[in-house]
């Protein structure tokens, strides 16, 4: 019997969303003249043609269901006029060529619990990953960090009262999908991996486990005759990294496995080069479902940002100018000895980047 031939890969890259656009924002691409917000979550773009398109921003869950997306969509076709978009942090768009339409759907969205706002000079929705229901090395859920924090800073979502935007972002493991933002939670590991010599030999690639370790902190070993891998706790920094490829190097504790807050992270070029977050918070207790502690840190060093900061001012910005010995005192956090890099490769690291030198 003869084999089919087997498709070709299609490498079209990312399909073309022009096609999915609303028919003001196709009819006018890249031909925009002013644009302005009304209020808080709304953004109103007029074209150089004269044609005009009111985009309604509104908070969701990044991780829905089928439900609430049904739910989205209806809105968009009775309030709207049935076309919506996601943007990066989650947050749902619904664009309209009427003014008049703008009041009804807002109306509609805050009476189902989807708050309006995000935009300007507010506190954007959490960047977040996958956290316990997708990913496969979480040490917290990041997504339930996000929803106690965002219930704490409801308000500031919708309300431009900031002095510039806020990002924020949470991670829930060190090594795969934390992001620079203004205020970051991260997970940090506090000890060593704990290793079942039993199953590494079953479970494992080793040779591929000790090349991931950053510090070169593992190296093969026997145990009962069996080969396995040891880690020389010296040497290991707990980032986690051996952890996705070899699972019986559990680095997961329920009492050691802690969370830290960055500050300071910034992406883009305006008015300031990016900047790398920097710790101001280590050991906060990974303590679900409502991480009371990290939420009032969060909290503190937000309130104290919008008392204190200029107009403009980013995050960044801000520490900038009055230093760091200066926030530790108006934000009240402790300056510990977990606050000093003292990570031995960090100098040939840091030297190796585009925006330190020393």
């Amino acid at each position: 019997m003869t084999q089919a031939p087997q498709r070709r890969a299609d490498e079209c890259g990312v399909p073309d969303s022009k096609k999915f656009l609303h028919p003001t924002l196709a009819a006018n691409y890249g031909n925009w003249k002013t644009h302005d917000r009304p209020r808080p979550g709304v953004l109103h773009h007029v074209s150089k043609t004269g044609g005009e398109v009111w985009s309604v921003r509104a908070g969701t869950q990044r991780q829905m269901d089928v439900y609430t997306i049904r739910k989205l969509c209806d809105i968009a076709d009775q309030f709207a006029e049935g076309h919506v978009r996601f943007t990066i942090r989650s947050n749902i768009e619904f664009m309209v060529s009427e003014e008049a339409k703008v009041a009804p759907l807002i109306a509609k969205l805050e009476a189902e619990g989807f708050p309006v706002g995000g935009t300007g000079n507010s506190v954007s929705m959490v960047a977040h990953t996958q956290g316990w229901l997708h990913c496969d090395i979480p040490g917290t859920d990041a997504s339930g960090v996000v929803k106690s924090m965002m219930d704490e800073l409801y308000e500031e979502f919708k309300n431009e009262q900031m002095p510039n935007r806020v990002r924020l972002s949470t991670s829930c493991c060190e090594i795969n999908c934390g992001g620079q933002a203004d205020i970051a939670v991260v997970i940090q590991h506090t000890k060593p991996p704990k290793i079942n010599h039993d199953l590494v030999a079953n479970v494992c690639e080793r040779p591929a486990v000790v090349a991931r370790c950053p510090v070169a902190a593992i190296r093969p070993a026997l145990v009962n005759g069996k080969p396995t891998l040891e880690v020389d706790e010296k040497k290991c920094v707990c980032c986690g990294a051996c952890y996705p490829p070899c699972p019986p190097m559990q680095i997961n504790d329920p009492e050691h496995s802690k969370l830290a807050i960055w500050v300071g992270g910034k992406n883009s070029n305006a008015r300031s080069k990016p900047t790398f977050h920097k710790m101001v918070a280590a050991g906060l207790p990974n303590n679900a479902p409502r991480w009371p502690e990290v939420n009032a840190v969060v909290k503190k060093i937000l309130m104290t940002y919008k008392e204190d900061a200029r107009p403009w001012e980013r995050m960044a910005d801000w520490i900038d100018r009055i230093g760091w010995p200066r926030f530790f005192e108006k934000t009240g956090l402790p300056f510990t000895k977990y606050m000093i890099d003292d990570w031995r490769g960090g100098r040939a690291n840091l030297n190796a980047s585009a925006h330190i030198r020393f």
